[in-house]
């Protein structure tokens, strides 16, 4: 335990980070913006560990109200194919006006009209920010609203959040639903703003398994990724690792893996239906699963072609992906984290990484960082790197070709190592 909840931050990146320009000319580089957005991280004391931080979310903690509408896109990749939906935070609610409830969605989310819908798309150069939310949550998860209300609230950014199929009360119209390498939803979701809003700055914020998607994504998309930059909170980089980690404790196993595999167990049986007509998994072995990676074992594997669970963790981790972002990317992790543990962070990639800096503070928790009071301390350096980086930084001097694909080794190297080559094939054109 730190002393009295002040948890001690360190910064890991590259010896020379990448060299970005502020608007009025001074000259800068990416730690430098982050060690300036950082600010001390005082944690609530009673919550003296990463167990007490962690444990702590699953109180019903009300959290700032932010409503949605929203919109379901119909898959544009053959391999991905069906539907997901997208919830866009809308700011049009008067204090004390009625709120309005749709008992088939989350809590103040309903569907835009068909009016609505016509009249998507703007000019406008307001900074849009796309979010992925962790492991079977949603637009409705009190980490993601603590963390986006300073944004949205002031009107000066819009949101939306991509829900994981299935998630957020979505339904499913294949048998698909998603794992830690599904990249395509988001890759779409992206090229349709850029189109629909073409003036406007991309950033992206992930939270935990969804940050391991979107740093996934990140990497696949290189210098060609159409974000500006991006923050991803509590990403397991290394997901084999923290599989083993949990299994290696009974409040690993007992306590994590099993709430984590129940909430996915409860996931697929809300979506049985679908998943009997469109896949071959055994439902009445699903049911039977206590642990995470049971789950992935009676349902990821037959899915996706995964041979065991452990070929899946170790083809979705997103701890070689680092290595290929080259937007400017803030890694926020606790060390005492229970889930993102850890011994699966991924310091040496990012010391070989200009465009990244990993930010890990001693205290916090899995998605905790709990300050006295409920406020949430990782809410904190989210907006201010996110605030900095759109009205500060002069985003024509990002240049993510500057340093162009990465290579590894020497020219008489016999092999050529590429950081986002996966066993699952991606087609990233479709």
């Amino acid at each position: 335990m730190d002393w009295f909840g002040r948890a001690k931050i360190d910064f890991t990146t590259s010896p020379t980070p990448i060299a970005l320009r502020e608007k009025d000319g001074t000259a800068t580089d990416l730690l430098q913006i982050c060690q300036a957005t950082v600010p001390p991280c005082q944690l609530n004391p009673l919550l003296f560990n990463g167990h007490a931080q962690t444990c702590w979310t699953a109180t019903k903690s009300h959290g700032p109200p932010i409503h949605y509408r929203r919109r379901i896109f119909k898959a544009d990749n053959a391999e991905f194919n069906g539907s997901f939906a997208v919830d866009f935070a809308v700011v049009d609610k008067e204090p004390g006006s009625e709120v309005e409830v749709d008992e088939s969605l989350p809590p103040r989310t309903t569907y835009f009209t068909e009016a609505e819908l016509f009249k998507m798309g703007s000019e406008d150069t307001r900074p849009m920010l796309v979010i992925l939310h962790g492991l079977s949550g949603g637009s409705h998860e009190v980490y993601l609203r603590h963390a986006i209300a300073p944004l949205v609230d002031g009107g000066e950014w819009e949101a939306c959040v991509i829900n994981s199929r299935g998630c957020a009360k979505s339904k499913i119209t294949t048998g698909l639903l998603y794992n830690a390498r599904a990249t395509w939803d988001t890759r779409q979701v992206v090229k349709w703003l850029r189109k629909t809003y073409p003036n406007r700055p991309l950033f992206g914020l992930g939270f935990s398994l969804g940050a391991c998607i979107l740093s996934n994504y990140l990497g696949e998309e290189g210098e060609d990724c159409q974000l500006k930059a991006a923050v991803v909170c509590a990403n397991p980089w290394n997901l084999e690792v923290g599989n083993k980690v949990l299994k290696s404790t009974f409040i690993g196993h007992e306590i994590y893996l099993r709430s984590l595999g129940d909430s996915l167990r409860v996931l697929a049986f809300n979506h049985k239906s679908e998943i009997e007509k469109y896949t071959n998994v055994d439902m009445e072995n699903l049911s039977s699963v206590k642990y995470l990676y049971e789950f992935d074992r009676a349902y990821q594997c037959p899915t996706w072609g995964y041979p065991t669970e452990d070929a899946y963790y170790r083809d979705a981790s997103s701890v070689d992906s680092l290595l290929a972002i080259r937007i400017p990317l803030l890694a926020l992790n606790a060390m005492d984290d229970p889930i993102a543990t850890h011994l699966g962070l991924p310091f040496p990639e990012a010391r070989q990484n200009p465009y990244t800096v990993l930010c890990t503070t001693s205290l916090g928790g899995h998605l905790g960082w709990f300050e006295i009071g409920g406020g949430r301390w990782h809410a904190k350096p989210v907006c201010n790197f996110l605030n900095h980086m759109a009205f500060k930084v002069d985003l024509d001097s990002i240049n993510p070709r500057a340093i162009g694909k990465p290579t590894f080794g020497t020219s008489e190297s016999a092999g050529n190592f590429d950081p986002i080559r996966r066993k699952m094939h991606v087609n990233l054109n479709k």
